[in-house]
């Protein structure tokens, strides 16, 4: 993947997850998105942060309850895959963030 198409991938990614997150769980979570940083925070100081890694092409996750982890883009499925063999970064964000706050969110 070249660096536009790592751009562009992970822009769109992290606006997804941005609206999505905003407009279903706003009421729960703080969520700002700025620089290539979605920032996600609840009343209790819990955070999460989501950032593109240029050097890398990665999108990095840094969470309260399952630590940090790196995922790759899989053009082939369109998704950012854990470089750890994990679930993929949406299945593990939406599965956090519904045992966090009782509500199911699915990313589109």
């Amino acid at each position: 993947m070249d660096e536009s198409a790592f751009q562009a991938a992970a822009e769109a990614t992290l606006g997804r997850l941005y609206a999505a997150i905003d407009e279903r769980l706003g009421d729960d979570i703080d969520a700002e998105l700025r620089g290539g940083i979605l920032t996600l925070e609840f009343e209790d100081g819990r955070q999460y942060v989501i950032n593109k890694h240029a050097p890398t092409r990665q999108l990095w996750l840094s969470s309260p309850v399952s630590g940090a982890a790196h995922f790759d883009y899989d053009e082939a499925s369109r998704s950012w895959r854990s470089t750890r063999g994990g679930p993929p970064l949406v299945e593990r964000l939406a599965a956090e963030l519904a045992a966090a706050t009782g509500r199911d969110i699915a990313f589109d």
